[in-house]
């Protein structure tokens, strides 16, 4: 243990605590800006720095190591100083046109700015030119970019992608795609973690509200809107409402309060896919020596674009159900629009998703098998759908609760445990055990799937089925220590889980930030919370999934529903990883 004394308090801190660290264990803040705790520690904008008794120069707080004895001032004149400058140094370089930024009001160095008092600057402005690719689904905007490298580490470290780059050096020193790639040309899974942990709006995804409102406001086209399971646990976040108040049954109301014409649940189509992929895995398993292994899940689109990047060999690896997205939207142009008299064509299916790369699947040129328009129409994020709210004045607070409407609005306990790392997995064995046994495995049977270990495995014995031997990975950095180990033969499963983002879809690039807070683990407990709440805990168990079968797809893996329900995942190519070039 180490003594020493900050702004005039003793504090005793395990060696090798950096002075960062010792001074928030005794509520003493540090201002900082590129710091993200065992990610980006690099002082590369030196907002942290402190004065240190003895040190000729001021030091980064964030990396600087406490010593026995230690004198340190937090806030003396010379830092205070030396930090003020330092970030208008930064704002000179950054686009501060904050009216019209995605994080406005929600970004680091706004707060910053406010915090230090800066009204004005005398640092000449010397920004840089926006140029990037129209229409990418990520967005990057250089004018805005402080230089932090948040984004370069979190790819790298989290999801070892290695996407960006650092370009240049000295005064020029820049971000960019590494080795000098187009956007287009870059293995990016679109997990948008970097957008998530960048501190200013220098990283976003395309905003699709425009097309939202136009669909919302001509009166020809009827509008179907599906909310992602993972989203209820994050939609009002930014809109002043607590977890208790933002109920899924308000959140219902404030779609419709959008002026949707129809308000869905992809938990339907959830429990859709567990049917589908839950019968092809038994399928599979059933007839070993005629499949690849171990088979993994395909609903996770980020992860789908990783392993065809980055793994090309085990693409037909992949279950060929669906994700539940796209289920609802081939649902939704076929079945529903034949119920309800409309042309499908005259329909415009919105997805809100917690995802980024939700977008470019329903892009996805093998998802038109409805009626030759693609499934889904739009993809907004759960951040998208807050500025929705916003720009129409909703106020979700004074709004009652709404059920989803009938009939693509229903979905049980195991459906919604979709948007947490290890629900895929537990909601496909609790109905695969019924489909081999007849009977109802106890709802919590598979436990050791749940929660955030980052790479998960465990064994289930299905009587007349046999050993099932399953993993569960969430992050692309365990998804590719696991896809390693697959590979070399040093581990064997039947059935694997597979999430791009760090806990599952509860941490999805498409949900709010929230500076420095990591919230998958406190999302995902709302998830399996309302699952445990469920009076159905079993997707073979819900009703109108059945009457969807009875009435218009006959059987799961039919001849009907494997046209509208499964995809050939071979058909569009992905960017390779240039290291398999």
């Amino acid at each position: 243990m180490v003594t020493l004394t900050i702004d005039g308090r003793n504090c005793t801190v395990p060696e090798g605590t950096t002075i960062l660290q010792a001074a928030a264990s005794i509520g003493i803040c540090v201002p900082t800006l590129c710091y993200l705790k065992e990610i980006n520690e690099i002082s590369a904008c030196r907002i942290c720095v402190v004065e240190v008794e003895g040190f000729e120069r001021l030091v980064p707080a964030c990396t600087e190591k406490v010593a026995e004895g230690m004198v340190v001032h937090t806030n003396s004149h010379r830092a205070k100083t030396a930090r003020e400058t330092n970030l208008k140094l930064i704002l000179s370089q950054h686009d501060g046109d904050c009216t019209t930024c995605v994080r406005n009001q929600n970004c680091q160095l706004q707060d910053l700015a406010s915090e230090f008092g800066i009204i004005d600057n005398p640092y000449p402005k010397d920004v840089a030119k926006n140029d990037w690719p129209e229409n990418s689904y990520l967005v990057r905007k250089a004018s805005k970019c402080i230089k932090c490298m948040r984004c370069i580490q979190v790819c790298d470290k989290i999801q070892t992608l290695k996407v960006w780059d650092v370009m240049g050096s000295g005064s020029r020193t820049n971000v960019g795609v590494r080795l000098n790639r187009k956007f287009t040309e870059a293995d990016c899974a679109l997990c948008g973690q970097c957008i998530t942990h960048c501190p200013v709006g220098a990283l976003s995804v395309r905003d699709d509200t425009a097309k939202v409102v136009e669909a919302l406001e001509d009166p020809s086209i009827t509008t179907v809107v599906q909310v992602a399971p993972a989203v209820r646990a994050a939609w009002a976040e930014h809109l002043g409402l607590s977890r208790e108040e933002a109920t899924v049954g308000r959140m219902a109301a404030a779609l419709k309060a959008l002026g949707f014409d129809y308000v869905f649940d992809t938990n339907f189509t959830a429990d859709l896919t567990i049917m589908e992929e839950g019968s092809e895995f038994i399928e599979r398993f059933t007839h070993r020596d005629q499949y690849n292994w171990p088979m993994f899940t395909s609903c996770c689109p980020g992860w789908v674009r990783f392993v065809k990047s980055q793994f090309p060999e085990y693409t037909t690896n992949l279950s060929t159900a669906k994700s539940p997205q796209a289920m609802f939207g081939a649902v939704a142009k076929s079945f529903f629009a034949e119920k309800i008299g409309v042309d499908p064509h005259k329909m415009r299916v919105i997805s809100v998703m917690p995802c980024t790369a939700k977008k470019s699947e329903a892009d996805l040129p093998n998802l038109k098998d409805a009626c030759g328009d693609p499934d889904v129409d739009v993809v907004i994020t759960t951040r998208e759908l807050g500025r929705l709210l916003k720009s129409y004045h909703v106020n979700v607070k004074e709004l009652g609760e709404r059920e989803f409407d009938s009939p693509l609005g229903s979905g049980t306990g195991a459906a919604v445990i979709f948007g947490a790392t290890g629900g895929v997995m537990d909601a496909a064995l609790r109905s695969a055990y019924y489909l081999v046994t007849g009977s109802n495995p106890p709802a919590d049977a598979f436990k050791e799937v749940r929660g955030m270990k980052g790479w998960k495995e465990a064994s289930f014995e299905v009587p007349g089925a046999g050993t099932v031997r399953v993993a569960v990975a969430s992050g692309l950095g365990n998804t590719r220590a696991l896809m390693e180990a697959v590979k070399a033969g040093k581990v064997e499963y039947d059935f694997v889980e597979i999430m791009a983002c760090p806990g599952g879809c509860a941490g999805g690039g498409g949900q709010p930030i929230h500076e420095g807070e990591e919230l998958a683990d406190t999302r995902g407990n709302v998830l399996w919370n309302l699952d445990a709440a469920s009076k159905l805990r079993y997707s073979h168990e819900n009703p109108d999934v059945l009457a969807l079968y009875e009435q218009y797809l006959e059987k799961p893996l039919g001849h009907k529903s494997h046209h509208l329900l499964h995809t050939d995942l071979t058909q569009w190519e992905m960017p390779l990883n240039p290291d398999l070039r």
